[in-house]
């Protein structure tokens, strides 16, 4: 016979798996793009394939090979994507309480960090659930992201032009669904989302790629206890 405990945590391992899958789906996909897109544009197929395993950073691997395409070298590409990804020290802040005890423990989580992941985690409701929301989450779009690079890589310039079928979208609508909820639930991240918004809208024109999300984070100083 089952714990009340045991049970417990099964459900929960199975309404966080069903929540998660939108996330994972969407991974997937854009890693099918990114692979596709990296081999069309002339790199052998294990460069993205392996980019994504030992990187793992997304719209950072998006950025660094299109350095690469455009004739940059190795050194260009990885600043790119460095600059991109300093994001995430802010989000391993947020996220380092839920790793567990342990070096490798966090590691490897360190490593899972992404923007989806960490908004999933962090919208659950009890350190329990933000825990196992975050585990669940990350390995799952790890798994999904890098099988997705894989075919996308395998089926070469087969998929014509990923740019037509909109590919790039599935991300930043599944993020805006997991974001959604705190927005409605606090006033105070509301303000904090807008004028980050506001920020990230009008240094656009003006800055690379990547700088306006970075600047963005300007919005949480309206958020009390932090410093200005």
């Amino acid at each position: 016979m089952r714990s009340p405990n045991r049970t417990t945590a099964s459900g929960r391992t199975a309404s966080l798996v069903r929540d998660s899958s939108l996330v994972w789906l969407a991974g997937g996909i854009v890693g099918v793009s990114f692979g596709a897109v990296s081999v069309a544009g002339g790199l052998p197929v294990w460069v993205p394939v392996l980019m994504s395993l030992v990187v793992y950073a997304g719209s950072a691997q998006f950025s660094a090979v299109g350095v690469l395409l455009a004739g940059g070298g190795p050194l260009a590409a990885a600043a790119t994507g460095l600059l991109l990804n300093t994001r995430t020290a802010a989000f391993s802040l947020a996220v380092a309480g839920l790793l567990g005890p342990g070096r490798a423990t966090r590691l490897l989580g360190a490593h899972l960090v992404t923007d989806e992941t960490v908004a999933f985690a962090l919208a659950q409701p009890d350190p329990a659930r933000r825990r196992a929301a975050f585990w669940i989450s990350g390995l799952g779009l790890f798994a999904a992201w890098n099988l997705g690079v894989s075919a996308g890589a395998l089926a070469g310039t087969a998929l014509g032009d990923t740019g037509r079928y909109g590919l790039d979208a599935a991300f930043p609508a599944v993020l805006a669904a997991l974001v959604l909820p705190a927005l409605r639930a606090e006033r105070r991240v509301r303000r904090a989302a807008l004028l980050g918004a506001a920020i990230a809208l009008a240094v656009t024109p003006a800055v690379p790629a990547g700088i306006p999300v970075l600047l963005a984070l300007l919005g949480l100083c309206t958020l009390p206890g932090v410093r200005r």
